[in-house]
């Protein structure tokens, strides 16, 4: 069995990786392209998906660590390997609840560079007039032009998005930073600018006329992530690895992963790009699990979903939108589309004539971890309450427990708080659609349409499809009838299990009682 890589998890920086001996996804030849191209960029990328090693990746190279990229692309392309002093920010790592922290974290910054270059501070908490003598003495010292590197441009802004008086206060804080980059376009070398969101350039970049944005650029839409060409001839022996622990076929493993992490498109013609974090642990653990939507739940997100009643199952269908729709600054959005595209929640599904995209959840991680996110909203605010009625409620449906399928939803449903300004028919519409989402890991699909619409509720196992219709205040006949009449059945018809036997067909019609918010009364028909 061939020898399996070592894989650099949790760590993203890239000289500890190379002389360490993990594993590296070549990027070194757009990082060529890039500094010898443009000189001042920006580039939006979602948490956990590589900027901080892209960030140390230029900061070794710019430094001239040759040794450290000895075997990899760019060291048939660079010549020189010229040093210069580089200026390395990253506000990742730290959370920003009000001024006197971003305060602290500059002194500190700034001073070890003003320790290292000889100059005193003599100008507090002036940013912009620091970081500008910083420069010039650098300049004059190593006469060589400066290099700036700022990873998570955008983090001290993120943080207070809650609290509009102080996020503008750090704004102008942000701002004042990069005040003088303008006037020491001159001397400057290059300079890289990361974030997750996308804020304004008259708010925070103003000066910075020449900035290059590549965010959305097909030449650099695979510099962070992995894409399905890297994964599929890199990492073989993983992938193999992966399927004999879960006692899947290479094929079926690969499978998983693409539907499990793949996905994600930054670009109009972007190749596929898995979620690098979430794939990597998935292969060096030989798991399946949701990496990524674990390490972070996205309260704002949520936040915004709330306040805008934006439905989560267009999202899964995917949706249309217009370039302007979702890459635009987070400050003037007038709905969650920005900052749910550019935080990696939604991505470019398929990018139609002109400007228009459509946009939907990447992949199974990011769905099933955003349903289960939202379900305290829609539900009850107790995680364990709704995790256990999911099980419950799953393990019935698996073993055909119809009937205490239905009575632990009944249940469930009644204990619920009320609260009449949300819980009207879209709420539970919307509460139906999370359940049928995150009831069983045996689902398949929830979101077949035929060609007269869709049933409220699909539940596929791996032995029986069941389809659920709900009638506010009406009969099960009439949800019954509605399942026959608009034709839910007929996707299902030649759905086949693993054996390769057609799969039991089962409607359920269910009448729902707005008063009592609940489940009446239900029939079951095979």
């Amino acid at each position: 069995m061939a020898e399996l890589k070592l894989f650099p998890i949790g760590l993203q920086d890239f000289s500890q990786i190379r002389r360490n001996g993990y594993y590296y996804v070549d990027k070194t030849d757009i990082v060529y392209k890039m500094t010898h191209t443009d000189r001042v960029y920006f580039l939006s990328r979602p948490r956990r998906f590589g900027k901080s090693l892209l960030i140390s990746t230029l900061r070794d190279y710019f430094l001239g660590k040759k040794e450290l990229f000895e075997g990899l692309a760019i060291e048939k392309l660079e010549k020189e390997w010229k040093q210069y002093p580089v200026f390395h920010l990253s506000f990742a790592g730290t959370k920003f609840t009000d001024l006197q922290t971003f305060q602290i974290y500059m002194n500190y910054k700034l001073g070890e560079f003003e320790e290292k270059y000889k100059i005193t501070n003599k100008n507090g908490y002036e940013w912009g007039s620091r970081f500008s003598e910083l420069l010039k003495a650098a300049y004059e010292q190593t006469g060589t032009e400066p290099v700036i590197l700022v990873d998570e441009y955008d983090a001290p802004l993120l943080d207070t998005m809650d609290n509009s008086e102080l996020q503008l206060v750090l704004k102008q804080e942000v701002r004042k930073l990069f005040s003088p980059l303008k006037d020491m376009g001159g001397i400057l070398r290059f300079v890289f600018l990361t974030g997750i969101s996308k804020f304004s350039q008259l708010s925070i970049f103003s000066e910075l006329n020449n900035l290059k944005v590549i965010t959305m650029k097909d030449d650099y839409a695979a510099v962070c992530g992995i894409t399905k060409e890297e994964l599929f001839s890199q990492m073989q022996p993983e992938i193999k690895a992966l399927a004999d622990k879960n006692n899947m076929t290479y094929e079926e493993a690969c499978a998983a992963l693409t539907k499990k992490y793949d996905g994600y498109h930054f670009t109009e013609n972007s190749p596929d790009i898995y979620n690098p974090f979430s794939l990597l642990n998935a292969l060096s653990d030989s798991k399946l699990i949701n990496y990524w939507f674990a390490t972070g739940t996205p309260t704002i997100l949520t936040r915004l979903i709330k306040k805008y009643n934006m439905d989560p199952e267009s999202f899964d269908k995917g949706f249309p939108a217009t370039l302007e729709m979702f890459d635009s600054p987070t400050e003037t959005a007038t709905d969650p589309i920005p900052l749910l595209y550019q935080s990696g929640y939604l991505t470019i599904k398929k990018a139609e004539k002109g400007s228009r995209f459509i946009l939907g959840f990447p992949n199974d991680e990011v769905r099933d971890g955003f349903c289960k996110s939202l379900l305290p909203y829609y539900a009850t605010e107790l995680v364990s309450k709704n995790d256990t009625f999911l099980m419950r409620f799953s393990d019935a449906l698996e073993e055909a427990r119809l009937e205490d399928a239905l009575k632990e939803m009944k249940a469930f449903l009644s204990s619920i708080p009320y609260n009449a300004e949300k819980q009207n028919e879209n709420h539970y519409k919307t509460l139906f659609y999370l359940i049928a989402r995150l009831c069983t890991p045996y689902v398949v699909k929830t979101e077949e349409t035929s060609a007269a619409g869709r049933s409220d509720m699909v539940v596929e196992t791996e032995s029986t499809v069941y389809v659920f219709e709900f009638k506010l205040d009406g009969t099960v006949e009439e949800a019954l009838a509605q399942i026959d009449s608009k034709g839910y059945l007929i996707p299902y018809s030649v759905t086949k299990d693993k054996n390769g036997n057609d799969k039991k067909l089962v409607k359920i019609g269910v009448s729902f009682d707005s008063e009592k918010r609940t489940l009446g009364e239900w029939k079951i028909v095979e």
